[in-house]
């Protein structure tokens, strides 16, 4: 099947259109007309090759709301017209432990990526969401719940998971103390999320500008980490901290905010920290943690979750022939707070 994206050809270059063929279906493959496609910071580092490991020519999007257009000879769960969500995996080996456990992201082999990544089967390398079209294996596809917005759903396949994910894992739930620290694409979901469940949250910054934004969302208290009597007062308090921050930082000044065998855990930052001071965390016996996306079942959960209690991403509708003016605001951080590429509203 011939289809259309938007691609980068270098570190350097615009994304530009360019035609590619999606894989013929297998009997396990859905193949989605793609409605609309979120617009993740990672997919900018990914483009810029910030990380080291970047294919190219690249095709980025791992945050994907579409329409099923076609379904393998095996695939029963979805059917033509189905709305359907692709997140940051398309495949895994299905076998080892982790995949038993519905952890395909932590595959023993490794996941497969939904795009910039080599297929399991074929090595092409795969092109995600800034497209017309995807095919994805069937256990790889989530059902969107009828009562979401289409519109909106799609930061929630990278950032919502990405938020929800330590949030259940650290069993936060009415009772539990939640600070969250950055107010951008993740740290906006950290906040709806852990409020949604019932927690008590404060959001960490460096300066007053977001403090109403924080309220309006939910947040029950505004910390400024600038602010050394403040911090003092609010040591101890929290059983989790969600650290959005998306470089390099120092975490010290954060730990002694933790209870006794409190954690903080990374879901911003890839890459070098500033160096820790471990006082903070043997006096507490508090740890610092990392937190990457939830697997299928905890996306799925996440859905359903956000659906029940109608928890969805602040966003800008964009079109992707936008899309190269949409990064270099994502480079100085004006969105609020994330941007969601209109496929059916866009030109090729």
């Amino acid at each position: 099947m011939k289809t259309i994206g938007y691609a980068a050809e270098s570190a350097t270059s615009p994304l530009k259109p360019m035609e590619f063929d999606c894989r013929s279906l297998r009997h396990d493959d859905v193949a989605i007309e793609i409605l609309y496609s979120g617009v993740c910071h990672s997919d900018l580092h990914t483009v810029k090759n910030d990380w080291g490991w970047t294919i190219y020519p690249n095709v980025p999007g791992h945050e994907i709301v579409g329409r099923v257009i076609e379904v393998g000879s095996a695939v029963h769960q979805y059917k033509v017209g189905d709305h359907v969500a692709v997140g940051c995996m398309v495949d895994s080996c299905q076998s080892c432990h982790h995949c038993h456990d519905g952890e395909e992201q932590f595959c023993v082999e490794g996941f497969t990526q939904t795009y910039n990544s080599p297929d399991r089967h074929t090595q092409d390398i795969t092109k995600g969401g800034y497209a017309k079209h995807i095919v994805v294996r069937q256990e790889f596809v989530l059902s969107v719940p009828q009562s979401l917005d289409l519109a909106k759903t799609a930061p929630l396949l990278c950032a919502g998971i990405t938020t929800y994910s330590p949030l259940r894992s650290w069993n936060v739930g009415p009772g539990s103390k939640v600070a969250v620290i950055g107010m951008g694409g993740l740290g906006h979901m950290a906040v709806k999320l852990a409020v949604a469940m019932g927690a008590h949250v404060t959001v960490v910054s460096r300066s007053h500008s977001k403090k109403d934004d924080a309220l309006n969302l939910g947040a029950d208290a505004f910390l400024i980490s600038q602010d050394n009597d403040s911090m003092e007062k609010a040591a101890g308090q929290f059983d989790l901290i969600v650290d959005t921050v998306p470089v390099k930082h120092d975490v010290t000044p954060y730990i002694p905010l933790l209870k006794v065998d409190g954690t903080l855990t990374l879901v911003g930052q890839v890459g070098p920290l500033a160096e820790i001071n471990s006082v903070p965390m043997i006096l507490g016996r508090r740890r610092i943690a990392g937190s990457i996306i939830g697997g299928i079942a905890e996306t799925q959960e996440m859905l359903d979750f956000c659906a029940r209690m109608q928890v969805m991403p602040e966003v800008e509708m964009i079109k992707m022939q936008d899309i190269n003016q949409a990064f270099e605001r994502l480079e100085r951080s004006d969105v609020h707070y994330r941007f969601v590429v209109g496929m059916q509203a866009s030109d090729f």
